[in-house]
């Protein structure tokens, strides 16, 4: 396994030791000024002959699910909550995007000796046009320039198959649309993507690298990078044909193992899952009343079962902010961040490593999340966008559409019905009703299919670019037969078997209704007699024609029942359907409006 050093610049900045030492700062203060680092080292602990102190403090950045967003992203995409200081809260605008997180990094590093800057998935693929047109290669061009050490994959980095995340790491151009830029030749990541939990089904080996071991003056910590173990229900089965995605604890536990035996003990997990805490607030308190009180969801019980040896857990995947310290398998806390998504945050951690035992001294692990503001452009990333911007500009700029207010798709997990997402099914309907593309009596869609808001510009002109911001993945549209039954089935699988835990409710089309009851647990949350299809109660016996999407159709996100419809008719792309309907529906003189959310009544 290569071993990589940091490119960090040396620094003066001392944080606090662990517990049971006197801290380093407190001593730094009694030195002379312009007393050195080591010098203060070697008081709190003494050297090893070559000035270094027993005790150092590790910087770990971290981010994650930045889905390729190098421009700043808009509407709610760039919005986050803060708890302010009387227990209120406020809306922090206009925050997140490539060119400020990598300015935000900079600056956070200035001044420390020893820092890592790592990720935990999804940092390409869902993307915003700008990085999507060119398959993610500017996003990857951009993380480069960041300086990222690691990062595990997401399941989104296998939004285009094995082999194109392949050509991701080890570069190369495009197998079908060749290089993008002319005399130039993509070179790949600098930083491995580490995918310990996705293996060959017959050979049993990683696909990629399954940990990474980082390592300067003799500081060593190891890094394990895993997916969600469902990554396989949640993307195109096509492209992850011969892969096993394997249990997370199980996994990070294994190579913990691994690297004991290499005697790297300071260790840290990649994760790309993640939890729900309590508040939407990104500075909330999730260990009150105790560690690891204000958070659910998949992550919590990963954390209590993921092996001691693990010092931090970095995660990802449900676009959370939270700093947490839920208790490891011994009940002693341990470090679980998440920043948000679209760089809007990014977590400074430290980690105290003991050179003497080489460890993390876990009681002084200190995190937080901090906000990515828009107050200066980083130079390098800003003219990366400008050049790449310059190649997209003949399709991006295209107008398409016309809205007369912002079209929202809140990321609230409570928000079940969405604006957008019912314009989205709406056009899907419309673009598969007709006879000879499927006739279509209804549309569903998958609500993660849904990537950014439709924000109005003065002019309420939407562009091509937009609409590929909001559905990146051009999936093909399909008609299938679904009878009653098997709809209920599928409205039930939203809230039950793998969306239990974390319901995904599906967007419908404006003819197509039912009650949700949150009060209730499990499939019981549908109230079966509610359902209708143009105001009329769905029969279970009869076969009704629905459109979605071809993920939905391979059954995705959890909806097994989907995979059963028959008569498969296959038409345009969401993207195609999706523009098609903009530009029919929509004029300067009369603007699309943001649909009524009425379809799914909530009773909670």
């Amino acid at each position: 396994m290569a071993v990589k050093r940091s490119k960090s610049k040396a620094g003066r900045r001392i944080l606090a030791v662990g517990a049971g030492l006197a801290t380093v700062g407190a001593l730094v203060a009694a030195m002379p000024a312009g007393a050195s680092q080591d010098a203060a080292e070697a008081a709190a602990g003494g050297t090893n002959g070559k000035g270094w102190g027993r005790m150092v403090d590790v910087q770990l950045l971290s981010f994650n699910d930045l889905h390729g967003n190098l421009e700043p992203p808009t509407g709610s995409s760039a919005r986050l909550t803060r708890v302010k200081e009387d227990g209120s809260t406020e809306t922090i605008n206009n925050v997140g995007g490539a060119e400020y997180l990598a300015t935000h990094l900079e600056q956070a590093r200035a001044g420390h000796r020893y820092s890592i800057t790592a990720a935990a998935g999804d940092m390409i693929g869902a993307s915003p046009l700008l990085s999507g047109l060119f398959h993610d290669e500017p996003t990857i061009e951009a993380l480069n320039e960041m300086k990222l050490d690691v990062s595990s994959v997401g399941n989104h980095e296998f939004d285009e198959g094995a082999r194109e995340l392949s050509r991701i790491q080890n570069g190369g151009c495009h197998p079908v649309e060749g290089c993008f830029e002319e005399g130039k030749t993509f070179e790949g990541a600098n930083f491995p993507y580490l995918a310990a939990n996705v293996t060959n089904e017959k050979s049993g080996k990683p696909l990629l690298d399954p940990y990474f071991i980082w390592e300067k003056d003799g500081v060593r910590i190891g890094f394990i990078g895993v997916t969600l173990e469902g990554t396989a229900n949640i993307v195109s089965a096509e492209g992850i044909k011969g892969l096993k995605f394997g249990d997370e604890v199980e996994t990070i536990n294994k190579y913990a193992k691994v690297l004991e035996r290499k005697g790297v003990k300071s260790i840290v997990a990649l994760l790309h899952e993640g939890g729900m805490p309590a508040s939407g607030a990104y500075n909330y308190d999730c260990d009150t009343p105790g560690a690891g009180a204000g958070i659910s969801g998949p992550i919590v019980d990963i954390a209590k079962n993921v092996t001691p040896q693990v010092d931090a857990l970095i995660t990802g995947h449900t676009h959370q902010a939270y700093a947490c310290s839920i208790p490891d398998p011994s009940g002693k806390p341990r470090t679980v961040t998440s920043a948000a998504s679209f760089g809007r945050l990014y977590t400074d951690t430290t980690l105290t490593y003991d050179r003497r035992t080489k460890d993390i001294v876990r009681t002084a692990v200190a995190s937080a999340n901090h906000v990515v503001t828009r107050d200066e452009a980083h130079g390098r990333i800003h003219d990366l966008i400008e050049r790449w911007n310059v190649l997209a500009a003949p399709i991006a700029n295209r107008p398409v559409g016309h809205i007369g207010e912002n079209i929202e798709n809140p990321l609230d997990a409570g928000v079940y019905e969405k604006p957008l997402g019912n314009l989205i099914a709406d056009a899907q309907l419309a673009g598969m009703a007709p006879a000879d593309k499927g006739g279509a009596q209804l549309a569903l869609m998958n609500p993660g299919g849904v990537r950014a808001p439709l924000t109005k510009r003065d002019d309420g002109v939407v562009t091509y670019r937009d609409a590929y911001t909001v559905q990146p993945f051009t999936n093909m549209m399909t008609t299938v037969d679904l009878t009653g039954a098997q709809l209920v089935t599928a409205l039930q699988q939203q809230v039950s078997g793998a969306n239990l835990a974390a319901p995904k409710i599906l967007q419908v089309s404006r003819n197509f209704s039912y009650t949700l009851d949150m009060t209730k647990a499990g499939a019981d949350r549908i109230v079966v007699g509610s359902v209708r299809l143009n105001g009329e109660p769905i029969d279970p016996s009869k076969s009704y024609r629905v459109a979605m999407n071809e993920f939905l159709t391979g059954g995705g996100d959890g909806f097994p029942v989907l995979a059963a419809g028959a008569n498969k008719l296959v038409g345009a792309s969401d993207l195609d359907v999706f523009i098609a309907y903009l530009t029919a529906n929509s004029s300067a003189s009369e603007p699309l409006r943001a649909p009524a959310t009425n379809r799914i009544t909530v009773i909670k």
